[in-house]
C-alpha cells in the first residue's frame, strides 16, 4: 500500500506522540512488576518458595506480553501491513490503552486535543493496514452539521439531497463526490443520531468528518466497524462554518472501495 509522504510527514509526530505515552507508561508498569518481584526475592517481606515462584512466572509473563504487544504495533506502524493482530491491536488500543493513556498525557500536561488526534491517526493506520476494500453500498460518509453553512435555510440533516448546491459550503461537493462513487452520505447533529445512522445503514466501513473530540468518541463507539477519522478545518472557530480537504476524502474512498470490474 502506498502512502502519500507528505501526508506521511504529518502522522509520524502524532503517532509517535501515542506511541511514545504507550511506551512510558509499559516501561513504568514493567519496573513496578519488577519491584513487585525483588520485594520479597531480596527478603523485605517473606514470601514462600513456590509462592514467589508464581509471582515471578506471573510478572514475567505480563511484563513479555506487554513488550511483544507494543513491539507489534510499533511493527504495524512502520510497516504500513496487516502483522496477524492488527485488529485485535486496535481493539486493545481503542477499548483499553485510550482512556489510560489521555489520563496519564493530562498528568504530564500533554493538551488533549493534541492526544486526541494522535489516537486517530494511529486508529487509521491501523484499519489501513488491514488493506480493507468494501462495496461502495456497503460505505457510509458521515459528515457533522457544522459543515453546512450556518445561515443557510435548508435542513440537511437526514437528506443530503436537500442541498442546493450554491457553492458556500462544502456540502454540495462532497455528495458529489459520495455520488460519483456510490456511496452514502448523512450528516448527524450528535452522537445520537449518528448511531441511528449507523444502526440503520449498517455499513462496513465508514468515512467520518468531524473535530478531535467526535471523531474520537465516534471511532470507539463505533468499534469494531472500521472508521477512518478526518479532521474537519475550523478558520471561524469550533463548530461555525467548518471545511474540510475533499481531496483527502477521494484519496480514502479510493483507498478502500471496491471498483466496478
Amino acid at each position: 500500500m502506498l502512502i502519500d509522504p507528505k501526508q506521511e510527514e504529518f502522522e509520524l509526530p502524532r503517532k509517535r506522540l501515542f506511541v511514545g505515552l504507550l511506551s512510558l507508561a509499559s516501561a513504568g508498569l514493567i519496573l513496578i512488576a519488577f519491584l513487585l518481584w525483588w520485594i520479597p526475592s531480596a527478603g523485605l517481606i517473606t514470601f514462600s518458595p513456590t509462592l514467589l515462584l508464581i509471582l515471578g512466572v506471573t510478572l514475567g509473563g505480563l511484563s513479555l506480553l506487554i513488550v511483544s504487544g507494543l513491539a507489534l504495533l510499533v511493527l504495524t506502524l512502520l510497516t504500513g501491513r496487516d502483522l496477524f493482530f492488527s485488529q485485535r491491536l486496535r481493539r486493545l488500543v481503542i477499548r483499553y490503552l485510550f482512556p489510560g493513556i489521555i489520563s496519564f498525557g493530562r498528568l504530564l500536561g500533554v493538551n488533549c486535543d493534541t492526544l486526541q488526534r494522535s489516537f486517530i491517526v494511529l486508529n487509521n493506520r491501523l484499519v489501513r493496514a488491514r488493506e480493507l476494500r468494501v462495496s461502495p453500498d456497503k460505505a457510509l460518509i458521515l459528515l457533522p452539521h457544522c459543515i453546512q453553512r450556518f445561515e443557510c435555510e435548508l435542513r440537511i440533516t437526514g437528506d443530503v439531497d436537500r442541498c442546493a448546491k450554491c457553492g458556500r459550503c462544502d456540502i454540495g461537493e462532497l455528495s458529489v463526490v459520495a455520488k460519483k462513487y456510490g456511496v452514502d452520505i448523512a450528516v448527524a447533529t450528535g452522537g445520537t443520531l449518528a448511531r441511528k445512522i449507523i444502526v440503520e445503514k449498517r455499513p462496513k466501513f465508514i468515512l467520518a468528518v468531524a473535530c478531535e473530540r467526535d471523531l474520537t468518541s465516534g471511532i470507539r463507539e463505533s468499534y469494531p466497524l472500521p472508521v477512518i477519522g478526518v479532521l474537519n478545518q475550523r478558520p471561524n472557530g469550533p463548530c461555525f462554518n467548518t471545511t474540510i480537504v475533499l481531496e483527502e476524502v477521494e484519496r480514502i474512498l479510493g483507498e478502500h472501495l471496491l471498483h466496478p470490474s
